[in-house]
C-alpha cells in the first residue's frame, strides 16, 4: 500500500521529495506534495521525514 499525504497536514517543505530514494513524491501547482502510487516502494523514508507528520500508510 503505497504512502498517502494529508493534504490538511502538509506544510509544502518539501523534504519528502528530497528524501524519496525513488523519486515517487512531488509538488502539485498548489506546492502539496503528491505521491505517484506505481512509483511507491513503501520504504517510509517519506513518513520518517516529513516534519508536520502530514505522510502515512493507509
Amino acid at each position: 500500500m503505497p504512502a498517502v499525504v494529508n493534504r490538511e497536514e502538509c506544510v509544502s517543505c518539501g523534504t519528502c521529495v528530497e528524501e524519496c530514494p525513488e523519486e515517487a513524491i512531488t509538488l502539485d501547482d498548489e506546492e502539496i506534495a503528491v505521491v505517484n502510487k506505481e512509483k511507491c516502494t513503501e520504504c517510509k523514508t517519506c513518513i520518517e521525514n516529513c516534519p508536520s507528520e502530514a505522510i502515512s500508510m493507509e
